[in-house]
């Protein structure tokens, strides 16, 4: 029977599928009792599953994972999970039991799972309000809310959720709406990666993709597959040969 019984929580369905997934190659460590989309659901769960262990998102949209934790009336361990390495995690880390830094790899998993043989539930009630005490000396990383697109003398504002696709040449970034409009940025495609939300993928070394949007992936050539999008031009992609691994995991989870 596995260790600790385990509560995921991250308001993104990808990456809650793949921590699932990378977890079940430790069926001794962890049992998965349930999943939540966001704290205020957590909250409610942990009423009846009363887990031994949470992995929990930090930037959460209504309730972030501090916020969550700051609700809490028991407290058990908890390893962050996070795109963001504005946190001062390394910080954190001396009062949770570990950070992940998403999208979470089976080989810092395989860390985490060490350390947390290594501590016990004393270890998260001692030092939360330690805990709690250095979340509120740290101001969270903004949420990318728009992109700004200079057309002459205006900017306008590209929320991520209007956004299809986004290519790049040489010099400049194009974005593509759901509607069929073309922006171009000024934002390297390599930043806008960094910056977009988690459900914003490379399947291209010149393209990332909304994968909220993505219709139908079909197999093409040597190793590639084109996907279409549910936007206005029904959009055809296709994918580069050396993010075969990325698309596999993106069919995974459709």
């Amino acid at each position: 029977m596995a260790k600790y019984s385990t509560l995921i929580v991250d308001d993104e369905k990808i990456a809650r599928t793949r921590l699932r997934r990378l977890l079940e190659d430790y069926p001794d460590v962890f049992h998965v009792t349930a999943e939540a989309a966001n704290g205020f659901e957590a909250l409610e769960l942990m009423k009846g599953t009363k887990p031994d262990l949470i992995f929990l998102d930090i930037q959460m949209p209504g309730m972030t994972g501090f916020e969550m934790l700051q609700e809490m009336k028991e407290f058990p361990l908890v390893i962050f999970c996070t795109a963001y390495e504005e946190f001062a995690l390394k910080a954190f880390n001396t009062m949770a039991v570990d950070y992940l830094l998403k999208p979470v790899m089976q080989d810092r998993l395989a860390l985490a799972v060490e350390k947390l043989e290594r501590v016990n539930a004393r270890f998260q009630k001692n030092h939360m309000e330690e805990l709690l005490e250095l979340m509120k000396q740290h101001t969270e990383p903004k949420k990318l809310i728009s992109i700004p697109i200079r057309i002459g003398e205006r900017v306008i504002l590209i929320k991520p959720e209007k956004i299809a696709y986004l290519t790049a040449d040489e010099k400049y970034v194009d974005l593509f709406t759901l509607d069929g409009k073309k922006f171009t940025t000024n934002l390297s495609l390599k930043k806008l990666e960094e910056i977009l939300p988690f459900h914003f993928k490379r399947i291209h070394r010149s393209i990332i993709v909304n994968s909220d949007h993505i219709k139908e992936f079909r197999k093409y050539f040597r190793g590639t597959y084109i996907v279409e999008l549910a936007d206005e031009n029904k959009t055809k992609l296709e994918t580069g040969r050396a993010y075969a691994d990325e698309i596999r995991e993106l069919m995974s989870v459709k």
